[in-house]
C-alpha cells in the first residue's frame, strides 16, 4: 500500500531538468562527437529519447540511441544462470571506443546501474560510461554516482519515488509516496 506524500516535479520541471542535463553533457564532452545514449528499460529509455532530442536541437547532432534491458544482469536472480542473454536490449551501434551516456529515471541503491554497466560491457568496451538520472534519492549500496542529475531528493527507505511518463502512465510527473501496510 502506498500513500501519496508530495508532488516533486511537474512536466515543466522535468523538461527543464532534461534540458540542463543535455547542456551539461555537451559541455563536459566538448560537443556530441563520439557520444551515444543508452536508456535503461523501461523509463530510462524515453528519458534518453528526450535528452537526444534536446541535444539535437542544441548541437544539431543526432546521437545513436539504444535501450538496455538489465533483467538478466540483476544480482538477485538465481545463481545457476550462466551466460545471460540480452533479451530486451536494442543497441544497433558499436559501443567500442564511444562515450556511452547511460540514462535512468531514479538512482537508488546503484544495483540497476551496476547491471546496466555489465550489459554494456557484453556489447563492447566503451571509452567511457557516464550516468544521467532524473532523480537521485540516495541510499547507495554500491559506489556509484551520477554524472548528471535532474534533482536530488533525500528520501527514507520507506518512501517510493514514482516517475510518471506519458508512454506508461498517461501523465508526466515525479511523485513521492510513503510505503506501509
Amino acid at each position: 500500500m502506498y500513500t501519496y506524500k508530495a508532488a516533486i516535479m511537474d512536466e515543466a520541471a522535468i523538461e527543464r531538468a532534461l534540458t540542463r542535463i543535455a547542456h551539461q553533457i555537451l559541455e563536459r564532452n566538448k560537443g556530441a562527437d563520439g557520444l551515444c545514449l543508452i536508456g535503461i528499460s523501461r523509463r530510462g529509455f524515453p528519458l534518453a529519447e528526450r535528452i537526444r532530442t534536446k541535444i539535437e536541437m542544441i548541437e544539431g547532432a543526432v546521437l545513436p540511441l539504444g535501450v538496455m534491458d538489465i533483467t538478466n544482469y540483476r544480482d538477485d536472480l538465481a545463481p545457476d544462470r550462466e551466460n545471460p542473454l540480452v533479451t530486451g536490449t536494442d543497441v544497433s551501434f558499436d559501443v567500442k571506443d564511444r562515450k556511452v551516456i547511460l540514462v535512468d529515471d531514479v538512482l537508488y541503491t546503484g544495483r540497476t546501474i551496476r547491471a546496466a554497466i555489465e550489459g554494456i560491457f557484453v556489447l563492447g568496451r566503451p571509452a567511457e560510461i557516464q550516468l544521467a538520472v532524473l532523480i537521485d534519492r540516495g541510499h547507495r549500496e554500491l559506489p556509484i554516482r551520477a554524472d548528471y542529475v535532474g534533482k536530488n531528493i533525500p528520501t527514507s527507505r520507506s518512501e517510493l519515488v514514482a516517475v510518471n511518463l506519458p508512454e506508461f502512465d498517461r501523465r508526466y510527473s515525479v511523485e513521492l509516496y510513503e510505503t506501509g501496510a
